[in-house]
């Protein structure tokens, strides 16, 4: 395994934030293999022993889970107002994972979980452009013309979307609504959503069916799957 600076390994031990294990350090609260240290970029490999005031941490092993989010589920590890969380569908997990990113509450599908704080932060930034795939019911029939606005990019928050890729899956005359699929790489606040409203055909219902190459196409509603060790991979690559 590789290297990794000691504050971090025991922030993701549940030690202390890495600001406050970083204080730590410093004050010579901590031993690496039975040597106070106090210099913090100081790197440990998985092998070493961490003691904190005497105390050895216990060390996670990484683990990463691809959950179907049900709608009425917040996503966060936990909520002020004691609505149903993506945590509850984890009851046997022993490691401290979180989710991914953001899902809306009333927006259903894939959610990544996991206790891995580096691939998640490289995951979550806009310069990776991971795709994730959604498909919308929207009020209205949707043409050609709104499909070529949503790849070419609109303007929400004052600041125009990414290109991004549209298809329309169908549409229902009677009730005036569309089926769309939508590809975007972006992560911005309901960003679908206020594309759709941009392009007049506000957002009935939500489903996340993709996130990068990960597809919940296999996995029911309120269920979730381990990873492979190769889509793991396929992720950091």
């Amino acid at each position: 395994m590789a290297e990794e600076r000691l504050q971090k390994v025991m922030a993701e031990a549940g030690v202390a934030s890495r600001r406050k294990s970083e204080k730590l350090i410093a004050e010579g609260h901590v031993k690496v293999n039975g040597r106070v240290v106090k210099e913090l970029g100081t790197k440990v490999e998985q092998h070493d022993r961490i003691e904190v005031d005497e105390v050895p941490i216990q060390r996670e092993q990484n683990v990463y889970f691809l959950l179907n989010k049900p709608r009425g589920v917040i996503t966060s590890v936990s909520d002020d107002k004691n609505r149903k969380t993506v945590m509850d569908f984890f009851p046997d997990v022993t490691e401290r994972i979180y989710p991914v990113g953001r899902l809306d509450y009333d927006t259903s599908g894939a959610v990544l979980m996991t206790n891995d704080g580096e691939l998640a932060n490289r995951l979550m930034h806009p310069k990776f452009k991971f795709e994730k795939t959604y498909t919308a019911k929207v009020k209205g029939l949707v043409n050609g013309s709104a499909l070529k606005r949503l790849e070419e990019g609109v303007v929400i928050d004052h600041r125009k979307t990414a290109k991004a890729k549209a298809k329309l899956i169908s549409t229902d005359l009677e009730k005036k609504t569309s089926i769309v699929q939508l590809t975007i790489h972006e992560g911005r606040n309901h960003q679908v959503k206020k594309m759709f409203m941009a392009v007049g055909h506000p957002v009935q219902k939500l489903h996340r069916n993709s996130y990068s190459f990960l597809s919940i196409d296999d996995v029911q509603s309120g269920k979730w799957r381990a990873l492979k060790l190769s889509e793991v991979k396929r992720l950091k690559r």
